[in-house]
């Protein structure tokens, strides 16, 4: 639910503007220290050069609060691609993925295999147990990756020690859904270099640790719900997903991810999620993104209205604006839901966002 990139704005919501120290007494190092340091020294500068085979430096200086966005340079910018662009990395994870906007190429890994139950409510697929990763190239040449993996409780270290093995960061490890059997986890993942293709077989080794099923297509239901009230309630136009009805809001800011400027969305939405249970009411699963000040204020209105909070926490560690993530979870009347997820929507700065311009 989360790193799926956006594009474009809903028309009727438009982006704000693209915005003496005393040395006196300070004691002498001792030489034996010095010495030592300075024979160590090739031996540090060493140190993890070649552990991380995704990863490479930061391509810009560290951020500077004084000046303008809070840094010293203009951030790296994405360049658009198309598919063809990323073949590559398609034979590498195993099967095809899809622009979502024009910058970010956007890959599935729907957990069919999972038999999942919280609360009495059988988890679809699509409503909360999917694994995705979204891939970037920039002005610079260097590709960003970002996603989360969907695992269960019993894949969740072998996946780890994987990631890290093949220099993909892990930025976020916690769950989408309360009491719920067996126990799955999500950890997302965040890599930047200039290989793609080594990135997506880091990620398809550490795919291939797990039971994620191959590519399944399934014919597509009519959504038992009122989905004219859903949209009426959010003001946006939802979207099928798969059998869900799926609702997403995007952050204004641009967010700058260790000197680059993410596309809109990417790791910055607000997702929401409606499981048809019949007689009009949903299984409601998603995420609230805020920045600090909005945290509180989200809180109050979702538990107001009745919605359980699942998590509160990080999605990444250098976003910035530093994002906050609610992972919410709700069984009840799906026009009610809606109704209060906008008011939460209303006390963040996000905007909709059209069918097609995500990629989740």
């Amino acid at each position: 639910m989360n790193g799926q990139p956006h594009e474009d704005t809903d028309n009727h919501d438009t982006p704000d503007s693209d915005r003496d120290r005393d040395t006196a007494h300070r004691p002498e190092t001792p030489r034996r220290l010095l010495l030592t340091t300075a024979a160590l020294a090739p031996l540090l500068a060493g140190i993890g050069t070649t552990v991380a085979r995704a990863q490479s430096p930061d391509p810009a200086p560290a951020a500077d609060p004084a000046k303008g966005g809070g840094h010293q340079h203009e951030p790296v910018q994405p360049v658009a691609t198309t598919p063809a662009d990323w073949q590559q990395v398609a034979r590498a994870l195993g099967r095809q993925g899809a622009m979502a906007g024009d910058e970010a190429y956007n890959t599935h890994f729907p957990r069919g295999d999972l038999e999942v139950v919280s609360y009495g409510v059988t988890i679809s697929p699509q409503l909360a147990l999917g694994s995705h990763v979204a891939f970037v190239r920039y002005t610079d040449g260097s590709v960003l990756a970002m996603g989360d993996l969907t695992v269960t409780e019993g894949e969740l270290q072998e996946v780890t020690d994987v990631l890290q093995a093949h220099g993909i960061e892990q930025t976020a490890l916690h769950k989408h859904l309360l009491a719920h059997s067996p126990d799955v986890w999500w950890t997302h993942v965040h890599a930047h270099g200039r290989d793609p293709v080594a990135i997506a077989c880091g990620l398809r080794a550490a795919l291939d640790r797990t039971a994620t099923p191959p590519p399944n297509p399934r014919p597509r239901k009519p959504i038992d719900l009122d989905t004219d009230g859903i949209d009426a309630a959010l003001g946006m136009k939802g979207s099928d997903d798969g059998g869900v009805y799926k609702a997403t809001f995007a952050r204004r800011e641009v967010i700058i991810e260790r000197g680059m400027a993410l596309p809109r969305g990417l790791g910055a939405i607000s997702a929401f999620i409606f499981q048809p249970l019949g007689d009009g009411r949903a299984a409601l699963n998603g995420d609230v993104v805020m920045v600090a000040e909005e945290v509180q204020s989200v809180i109050k209105i979702l538990r107001g209205g009745g919605i359980g909070l699942v998590e509160l926490h990080n999605h990444g560690l250098r976003d910035e604006p530093r994002l906050f993530f609610i992972h919410l979870w709700a069984v009840g009347d799906a026009v009610e839901l809606a109704r209060t997820l906008r008011k939460a929507v209303d006390a963040t700065n996000v905007v909709s966002v059209r069918r097609g311009e995500h990629g989740a």
